[in-house]
C-alpha cells in the first residue's frame, strides 16, 4: 500500500444501535495504541480527534444518524481531497453511511469507481420496512444503494446511489429474511463463511482485488468487529459464532496491504463495555497494523494469482 498520510477520525456514535457502549470505541482503540503502532511503522498519522454531528442530533434513529452522516462524509471527503487516507474509528456501523458517502463524493469528483469490501457477519442491507429491530446499524448498505425509506439522510437528496454491483460482503453468516431477498435482487456479491471454510480467504479475496485493480478503483474497507469469531474479539453487541480466525483476519489484512488498493477504512462496532480487559481493542489494533504493512518477515508479494480454474463461482 502506498505510504500516504493517515487521518484518524474518531466516530463516537451509538445512535444506530440499541446496545450502549459503542460510543467508547474510538477511545478504546486509542488507548490500545492505534496511533503509536502506526507511527512505529514509519507512517505519518494525524489524529483529528472525534467528529461531532451536524447540529443538535436526536437521541437515536434516522434523524440522529443523518446528523452524523453529514459530518463524517464531509471529514472523509476532505481528508481524501488532501491526499490522506481516512481511518475512521467507531462507533456503531451506521457511521459507514458517512464514511462511504464521503468516499463516493471524492471518487465522483475524481472520475474513479468506488468499491466497498464489507468485512462483517451481517449483510447490513435492511430497510426500515424489513428490519426486525429497527436499528440503523443494520441498514447502511441499503441506504447507500438508494433503497426506499431513508429520506433526509444524506445532504444531497439527488445523490447518485452506490452501485450494489461494487459491494462485496465478506464473512457473512447471519442475514435477515427481508435483506436476503434484497441482497439477491440487487446482485450484491457475497463470500459467506461456508465458502471461506471450503476454500479459504485467499482465492475469493484475490478475485475481489483483481477486479478493483482492473477498474483502477478506490477500495473502501469497512471492518466490523463481529467479522471475527467472538472467541477472539468478544467486545461487540451482535456476536455471531463461527467467525474468522485471528490468522485468517491477519492474512486478509496482509493481502489488502500488498494490493495497494485501500484508500479509506472504517473500523466499527467495538464496544468496550462488553469487552474483556481491552482484548478486542488490542486485536483490532494488531489487524489494522497488518493492513498498513506490519509483518513478521519482509517477503516479496506473490508472483502469480491463483489459477482461474481453482476459483469458485
Amino acid at each position: 500500500m502506498p505510504s500516504r498520510p493517515i487521518a484518524l477520525i474518531g466516530a463516537p456514535i451509538e445512535v444506530g444501535t440499541s446496545e450502549p457502549g459503542a460510543v467508547m470505541g474510538p477511545a478504546a482503540l486509542r488507548t490500545a495504541g492505534l496511533v503509536r503502532v502506526l507511527r512505529d511503522l514509519g507512517l505519518a498519522v494525524e489524529d483529528l480527534g472525534d467528529a461531532s454531528p451536524d447540529g443538535p442530533a436526536a437521541d437515536r434513529g434516522l434523524p440522529a444518524v443523518a446528523a452524523w452522516t453529514r459530518a463524517l462524509a464531509r471529514e472523509v471527503e476532505a481528508a481524501l481531497g488532501q491526499g490522506r487516507l481516512p481511518l475512521v474509528a467507531g462507533g456503531d456501523h451506521s457511521l459507514s453511511l458517512g464514511t462511504v458517502e464521503g468516499a463516493m463524493r471524492h471518487c465522483a469528483a475524481a472520475g474513479r469507481p468506488l468499491f466497498v469490501l464489507w468485512l462483517d457477519a451481517h449483510a447490513d442491507f435492511n430497510t426500515p420496512e424489513t428490519s426486525p429491530s429497527g436499528n440503523v446499524h443494520g441498514m447502511p448498505l441499503a441506504a447507500l444503494c438508494g433503497e426506499p425509506g431513508f429520506d433526509g439522510l444524506f445532504a444531497d437528496p439527488g445523490r447518485v446511489p452506490l452501485d450494489p454491483a461494487r459491494i462485496h460482503l465478506f464473512g457473512l453468516r447471519s442475514i435477515d429474511a427481508g435483506e436476503r431477498a434484497l441482497v439477491g435482487a440487487r446482485r450484491v456479491a457475497v463470500t459467506d463463511m461456508r465458502e471461506i471454510d471450503e476454500f479459504g480467504v485467499v482465492a475469493p479475496l484475490r478475485r475481489i482485488l483483481e477486479r478493483v485493480a482492473a477498474a483502477d478503483g478506490h477500495l473502501h474497507v469497512s471492518f466490523d468487529v463481529d467479522f471475527l469469531d467472538p472467541g477472539i474479539a468478544p467486545g461487540v453487541g451482535t456476536t455471531v459464532p463461527g467467525g474468522a480466525t485471528f490468522r485468517e483476519a491477519h492474512l486478509i489484512m496482509e493481502m489488502l496491504h500488498d494490493s495497494g488498493l485501500v484508500r479509506s477504512l472504517d473500523v466499527v462496532e467495538l464496544n468496550p463495555f462488553l469487552d474483556e480487559r481491552g482484548r478486542s481493542a488490542r486485536v483490532l489494533v494488531e489487524l489494522v497494523a497488518s493492513l498498513f504493512g506490519r509483518r513478521i518477515l519482509d517477503r516479496p508479494a506473490p508472483a502469480a494469482a491463483v489459477p482461474s480454474g481453482s476459483d469458485r463461482r
